[in-house]
């Protein structure tokens, strides 16, 4: 049986401004993710000033090791959550509510969270616990909505660049935590003293609602230039296909209303309905399988957990970069005597800055312009080959080298530091990403989306919290005794091998092809399978 017209042209389709238009409006709630998720590294510093002025010795000033790993870990538990809870409900009720409601949700915890309650300290952290969960939640949503909508937007010849280009707005984002730190203590510091610090703080991350509710405005704005007329007119019910312009798939695959699809894409796409309605049109029937269904597992067993295990590994790696810093900070920036808390905050967000520009973001520019030409599977091995090469020559010789005074000046540490960021970038963490948007059926897409990028970010708890506590050789400054920091370089060298080996033997190569041949099971499947009943 011959497969889908509206499908079909959708794939062949030239770019348009539409297509720009998409991964700017998804984009943004990504780059807002990016934007609240690493601010917490800077806002930390600032809260450790304002708040742990009475630690004594080289613990002044500093935060507990329990505070930290707390406010990074319920954010990203947050994540896990929002991202099953949201990516099950993107193909129940429709991408358009569920993506709108995720983005509210981000911008009243963003706005909570700077308005976290009382003065007193534990009040203060719990409170900002609480709303970086709720934040999380928000955030875990976005991933898989977004990583979807454009998925079902793009052609097959560049979708992986238009997916590849709103992972990139996470690059932006880091870069705009940054500069907004830079820009907000930069004023506090000539206007006030440092007393006011506790302000400083809360207005950064209330910044970070700014672009998220931009985002809600620009998605609620769309139909009003193509579809508003065509729903006034038939007194439509307000669904998924007259919200977003552009889900036609899902409309077609999950909804079953081909001519709908072809109805919208006509207005969106500029091509005639006779080009793309169907001569006979299929009656809608009901789908062979469940989610979860020993078929769903013989079919897509394998690219599951291909795409949630090769996320999680690469989300330990990833958030485990934390490590580095406190080398970094030390190489690079003033004894805390000798700076106050608008200065400390200043050049935290200056390095994470430069790390941003010379390596996160190129490595994202890579992505967009090799994705579709070399492959996901090539782009995923070579990404965690190099990551475990840096691993292993900064893991071996830590001691004996890296951290000797004589090489207390050598640069070459900053060098791999931002390689270890651009191959992850060029990489892993961009392709786990776009692959789970692209293997899966329209009506488990969503849902299957959420299940990798939550057990992603179970690898960052353990990257992030796990990994930090175990990196000290030695009881120090709050932490406990663990396997030290050669050991953990090398066997976060050996995650990524391991990485590399699942890539190879289990991902599927999805480059060039279009969402139902990447399918085990397309709408024309399911069809003949009844037609030989």
């Amino acid at each position: 049986m011959a497969r889908l017209r509206v499908l079909s042209e959708l794939d062949t389709a030239r770019t348009q401004y539409y297509h720009f238009k998409a991964i700017i409006i998804a984009g943004m709630g990504l780059f807002t993710d990016a934007y609240d998720l690493f601010s917490i590294t800077l806002i930390i510093k600032i809260m450790g000033r304002v708040y742990y002025d009475d630690r004594k010795d080289q613990n002044r000033f500093e935060a507990p090791p329990l505070v930290i790993s707390s406010l990074v870990a319920t954010a990203l538990l947050g994540t896990a959550v929002g991202q099953l809870v949201f990516g099950r409900l993107g193909d129940l009720k429709g991408r358009l509510r569920v993506y709108g409601f995720a983005l509210l949700l981000m911008v009243f915890s963003s706005l909570a969270s700077a308005f976290s309650i009382c003065i007193r300290k534990t009040c203060v952290f719990v409170t900002l616990g609480f709303f970086r969960f709720m934040l999380g939640l928000g955030i875990g949503g976005d991933y898989p909505l977004s990583s979807t909508i454009m998925s079902e937007f793009a052609n097959k010849r560049t979708r992986g660049s238009f997916i590849a280009a709103v992972f990139s707005m996470q690059g932006f984002g880091i870069l705009a935590c940054s500069t907004v730190t830079i820009v907000v203590c930069s004023i506090f510091h000539a206007a006030s003293k440092s007393s006011e610090a506790d302000v400083a703080w809360r207005l950064i991350l209330m910044l970070g609602s700014v672009p998220a509710a931009m985002t809600y405005y620009w998605r609620m704005m769309m139909p009003e230039t193509a579809r508003i007329a065509l729903v006034k007119k038939k007194k439509m019910e307000w669904k998924e296909t007259c919200g977003f312009l552009f889900l036609f798939r899902y409309t077609a695959l999950v909804e079953q209303n081909v001519m709908q699809a072809a109805k919208d894409m006509e207005k969106v796409l500029d091509v005639r309905l006779s080009m793309i309605a169907e001569e006979y049109p299929l009656p809608p029937v009901p789908h062979p399988y469940p989610l979860f269904s020993r078929e769903f597992f013989r079919r897509h067993g394998r690219d599951l957990f291909a795409c949630s295990s090769t996320w999680f590994l690469v989300d330990i790696v990833f958030y485990s970069q934390v490590l580095f810093q406190s080398e970094i900070y030390k190489r690079y920036l003033d004894e805390k005597d000798k700076q106050n808390v608008y200065q400390e905050a200043i050049h935290v967000a200056w390095i994470q800055a430069v790390i941003a520009v010379c390596s996160t973001i190129p490595g994202y520019f890579f992505s967009v312009y090799f994705i579709d030409r070399w492959g996901r599977v090539k782009i995923q091995m070579m990404g965690f080959f190099f990551m475990a090469l840096i691993f292993f020559i900064i893991g071996v010789p830590y001691y004996s080298y890296w951290t000797t005074e004589e090489h207390e000046e050598n640069k070459w540490f900053m060098v791999l530091y931002g390689l270890a960021f651009f191959f992850a970038n060029f990489g892993p963490n961009t392709t786990t990403f776009i692959v789970p948007a692209e293997l899966f059926p329209a009506r488990f897409r969503s849902t299957c989306h959420g299940i990798s990028g939550a057990a992603g970010k179970v690898g960052a708890m353990i990257g992030s919290v796990g990994f930090l506590w175990a990196s000290h050789k030695k009881k120090e400054n709050g932490y406990s005794k663990g396997i030290g920091m050669q050991v953990t370089l090398i066997i976060l060298g050996g995650v990524c091998l391991l990485g590399m080996l699942i890539t190879y033997f289990f991902t599927t190569e999805t480059m060039g092809r279009s969402l139902e041949e990447n399918e085990v099971d397309s709408v024309t499947d399911e069809v003949e399978e009844r037609d030989n009943l």
